[in-house]
């Protein structure tokens, strides 16, 4: 599995969480942990065997609203590549259908695909 889960109890400014996430990872998944798409934006990471960051929302209510803030939408998941909003769940797998996902991707950096599968960190 190449997913990493954060839960984040933000102490400091949201935003300044968020721009770090997206600095420090090649692909970040801001989530929620029940929603449908979430799940299918995560599906679509594991299937090209990517290595993405997931952010779950479900207890910081601030990190949300920042995050709904700078992309304009309030809806999850919100996927960036490369700190980039690509958008949701739909859009990543319409992307990755039409084969522009995994493309986009190596574009930027080609270490975010990883060839074995080395287990998952998680950070509290």
């Amino acid at each position: 599995n190449h997913v990493t889960c954060v839960t984040f109890l933000i102490t400091g400014e949201p935003i300044n969480a968020i721009c770090d996430l997206r600095r420090s990872n090649c692909v970040v998944i801001f989530s929620k942990i029940t929603c449908p798409y979430c799940k299918m934006a995560k599906n679509v990471f594991n299937e090209i065997g990517a290595a993405h960051k997931v952010v779950e929302l479900d207890d910081s209510r601030r990190l949300h609203e920042t995050l709904a803030q700078m992309t304009g939408a309030r809806t999850v998941p919100r996927v960036f590549i490369n700190g980039q909003c690509i958008g949701g769940g739909t859009d990543t797998k319409q992307l990755h259908q039409q084969g522009k996902l995994l493309p986009l991707i190596e574009q930027y950096r080609p270490c975010c695909l990883s060839t074995s599968l080395e287990g998952s960190g998680s950070a509290q």
